[in-house]
């Protein structure tokens, strides 16, 4: 029915828009009684079997919802009706702000792909912790933080920490989003000697709280080996809890959208089923070089079942969409889930 009816009409309309009609939709819908348990019933599967222990957290199921889809934390109560097992809000900066200049989201429907330069559009920190002290406690939820665009770089730090502090006592672990292409100074972001100074002073504040928080890493699909290398080096020295990978590429090779029409939409952050392959690869890259000595949780281009246990055998021990749930709906988290139990229990 999604693909059939819903999404040729959502895919009718500015992809921005869309997404804040859905919100609302959805919220509403939420509201009417019945409706929360008639989507629970139609989408969420529940089995101890599908149960992961990861980062000393217990996920119902290993399916989650990447950062960026409910960046203000206004609707994972409603989203977890969907049956995820984990939700990851923002990412969220000290500051509330615009993000870029409009338009700047983009399907790229021949290829199932989004692309986006945002720019870290969100309501800012005291906006989320509002939201996440509605938390129902359905499933486990993820803060995603980054900096302010307008902060100075040697302030970036700070800003990363304000928004840790603020969101402790609210969220179950932590990302550091430091591989964004739509914000600026990114080389920085991923420059070794700063991810150090970073991490050292987000588990210094960590370690001022009665009960430590996992934090991990989410980086690009666009590192090559030797940066791949860098990064196992950095987990190990400064054992972090994990890895997402990957965050959205800048690569624009092999794609069906012309050259002209990459050219109209500009630069910007690709996600979807043109960087599956990249981020399998970074995920067994990562898995067996380092023999397995930290978690993944894999994203990028899970559109089916098959993508997500193919990331699973990659070295994933979680796995996210995003792009996917855009262009699949929701029934594509129950039906990872059935593909997952299924060959658990077979195997």
């Amino acid at each position: 029915m999604y693909k059939l009816l819903i999404r040729p009409l959502l895919f009718c309309f500015d992809p921005e828009k869309v997404h804040y009609f859905t919100f609302s939709l959805i919220r509403t819908v939420s509201k009417i009684p019945g409706f929360s348990l008639l989507f629970r019933t139609l989408y969420l599967l529940e089995d101890p079997f599908l149960e992961r222990k990861l980062f000393g957290l217990k996920f119902k199921n290993p399916v989650g919802l990447a950062a960026g889809f409910d960046k203000n934390a206004v609707l994972y109560n409603e989203l977890a009706n969907f049956g995820f097992g984990f939700i990851e809000i923002g990412t969220v900066t000290p500051k509330a702000q615009i993000g870029n200049p409009k338009k700047r989201l983009f399907r790229l429907r021949d290829d199932k792909g989004i692309i986006n330069r945002m720019g870290f559009n969100n309501e800012g920190l005291d906006a989320a912790i509002l939201e996440l002290k509605k938390n129902k406690g359905k499933l486990i939820i993820g803060g995603n933080i980054g900096k302010n665009t307008d902060t100075k770089p040697e302030d970036y730090t700070k800003d990363y920490i304000h928004c840790f502090n603020g969101l402790h006592p609210y969220v179950d672990y932590f990302v550091l989003n430091v591989s964004c292409p739509n914000v600026d100074s990114h080389a920085k972001l991923n420059d070794k000697d700063y991810l150090l100074e970073l991490i050292h002073a987000v588990q210094k504040a960590n370690n001022t709280f009665d009960t430590q928080k996992p934090i991990v890493l989410k980086i690009a699909p666009d590192l090559n080996d030797l940066q791949l290398d860098e990064i196992i080096e950095l987990i190990a020295e400064t054992k972090l809890d994990g890895v997402i990978a990957s965050n959205t590429s800048m690569d624009r090779a092999g794609l069906k959208a012309s050259n002209e029409r990459l050219a109209e939409i500009g630069n910007g952050g690709l996600s979807g089923q043109p960087i599956k392959e990249k981020s399998t690869r970074v995920i067994k890259y990562l898995s067996e070089k380092s023999n397995k000595s930290f978690p993944i949780i894999g994203v990028g281009g899970i559109h089916s079942a098959e993508d997500a246990l193919e990331k699973i055998e990659a070295g994933a021990d979680l796995v996210q969409i995003y792009t996917g749930f855009i262009y699949e709906g929701p029934k594509l988290i129950k039906n990872i889930n059935k593909a997952i139990l299924k060959k658990q229990i077979h195997s």
